[in-house]
Order: structure tokens, then C-alpha cells, then sequence
């Protein structure tokens, strides 16, 4: 399975940006996927995991803020991270993930830089 995460940038406090990210590859049985980011000097963390029957969960730090979905087109294994209110703790790398038979598989994060 591969992975691209895409929609990082920078953009100013309050603001909003969206990540998509598509997989590619052997992607059947793909029973969850989910977003986790890295900002500098910190642990990755979990932030918004959506399972393929469309349960979702989200980080405290950003419940409220952002959203976790299936593409609209309903694209098989296609998340979007719509990310609203944005602020300078949400500054990291993200990165997004899909969970195969136990396995995770990652693909390059994509850096959202968010301006105070």
C-alpha cells in the first residue's frame, strides 16, 4: 500500500486548510485510516482515524476543529483532514496512515505551517 498526503502549507492563525490523502497499490481490506502529525522536538501523535465503516476519533487538542472524512466522490481509501481554526501548536508534519491486516502503513507527511 502506498500512501501520499497532500494540502500542507502555511497559512495564518484562524485559518484553514484541507489534506487529502490517496492510496495506491493493493489497497483492499483497508479497515481504517488515519492522520497523525509530528511537530518539531515532539512525539508523533494520533490526530483523526476514520474505520472503513466511517467510525471516527479525534485528538482533544483538536476535536471540534477538524474533520476527518471519506472523499466525496467516495474514492475507495481516500481521506480528507479539513482542518478549521487553525493554530500555531497545530504547526507539524502530518502524516497519513492505513491499517492492512494489523499493519500500518505510512506514507510521506505533508508540513502544515500555521502563522501566529
Amino acid at each position: 500500500v502506498q500512501l501520499q498526503a497532500s494540502g500542507g502549507g502555511l497559512v495564518q492563525a484562524g485559518g484553514s486548510l484541507r489534506l487529502s490523502c490517496t492510496t495506491s497499490g493493493r489497497v483492499f481490506n483497508i479497515l481504517s485510516m488515519a492522520w497523525y502529525r509530528q511537530a518539531s522536538g515532539k512525539e508523533r501523535e494520533l490526530v483523526a482515524r476514520i474505520t472503513s465503516g466511517g467510525t471516527t476519533n479525534y485528538a482533544d487538542s483538536i476535536r471540534g476543529r477538524f474533520t476527518i472524512s471519506r472523499s466525496r466522490d467516495n474514492a475507495p481509501n481516500t481521506v480528507l483532514l479539513q482542518m478549521n481554526s487553525l493554530k500555531p501548536e497545530d504547526t507539524a508534519v502530518y502524516y497519513c496512515t492505513a491499517r492492512q491486516y494489523g499493519v500500518d502503513y505510512w506514507g510521506k507527511g505533508t508540513l502544515v505551517t500555521v502563522s501566529s
